[in-house]
């Protein structure tokens, strides 16, 4: 892996982002049989000439109101088409077979992830040659599903990204103890057609998938209308079994991340890069937590500044 460290003073010098006017536009777009909710983002004032893209994915349980908007918010001020969309059961997007939500499906999220980057070549103000994919949090490891391999995608970033293997999940979820109770109660919702949970909630409380207050949990953050703010217990064992943090030699696009050591699993990103063996970019922020990387206005503009440029660079080719 050829990687080129970015510390935070060069990130701060480097930040160019400019106030723009963005235009966007609600479409849908087919997957599997459902129908998915999308939102196109374009900059205000373009030209007639298609614009290179970015597809833009969130956290587990989000919507496309929340830290994809702003993204791709980002994406479209410094020049580029957007777009985010809600995955299948989740949103306003239709339901994943056997009318079935709120499940955190890694393999149903790389199918959406696909279909949507398949959608996006086929609209006029896209430039079809020079598409790329944005994952932050958990979709990192579906983003990087969804391009390896796939001929219309150039680029690939990742911000804040959760990448997971055994090790990590077990040292999250209690131990190897932990994690098997977890997918006992996966198996007995699903044998039951789905258990619905809160999925935020305020710091202790019981019966929460994140009882941790905070983005989730805050009305002038991610608590929007918008939000499901559920979780599906029927969906443990795909998430704990699912571990893109050992499989990084399926990539095959250049690589920008963006990361802390305040924010979620930095071990799995070390990992990753790790036995990645092509180019990337790697920018570590310093104590910036995993929620600062979703709305913090500073942290976002750093981190977006990072993933635009490199994109810039395969635009430029």
């Amino acid at each position: 892996m050829n990687t080129l460290a970015l510390n935070t003073a060069a990130a701060l010098m480097a930040s160019t982002a400019a106030v723009a006017q963005v235009e966007t536009r609600p479409v849908t777009f087919q997957n599997e049989g459902a129908t998915l909710s999308g939102t196109l983002y374009l900059p205000e004032e373009r030209g007639s000439e298609p614009l290179p893209t970015v597809v833009v994915t969130g956290a587990w349980t989000s919507v496309q109101e929340q830290m994809p908007a702003n993204y791709a918010r980002e994406m479209a001020e410094r020049g580029f088409a957007a777009f985010t969309f809600d995955f299948r059961g989740w949103g306003k997007s239709g339901d994943l077979p056997n009318n079935v939500r709120f499940i955190e499906s890694p393999e149903a999220k790389t199918s959406d992830i696909k279909a949507a980057l398949a959608f996006v070549a086929t609209l006029p103000e896209v430039d079809a040659d020079h598409i790329n994919g944005l994952g932050i949090c958990a979709s990192a490891g579906c983003m990087v599903d969804a391009v390896s391999g796939n001929p219309l995608v150039q680029r690939l970033g990742l911000v804040a990204p959760w990448l997971q293997n055994e090790e990590i999940v077990e040292a999250v979820c209690g131990g190897a103890d932990g994690v098997a109770v977890l997918i006992e109660v996966s198996h007995a919702a699903e044998a039951a057609g789905g258990q619905i949970i809160p999925a935020a909630g305020p710091e202790g409380a019981e019966g929460v998938l994140m009882p941790i207050g905070g983005y989730y949990y805050e009305a002038d953050r991610g608590a929007i209308p918008e939000y499901d703010d559920k979780w599906n217990n029927a969906g443990w064992e795909g998430w704990l079994t699912y571990h893109p943090a050992d499989n990084p030699q399926r990539l095959d696009k250049p690589l920008a991340i963006v990361h802390s050591e305040s924010a979620a699993v930095p071990q799995g990103v070390q990992t990753f890069l790790a036995g990645f063996a092509g180019d990337a970019t790697a920018q570590w922020l310093e104590d910036v937590t995993q929620f600062d990387f979703y709305d913090n206005p500073e942290d976002v503009t750093r981190a977006a500044d990072t993933v635009a440029d490199h994109f810039r660079a395969g635009s430029s080719n």
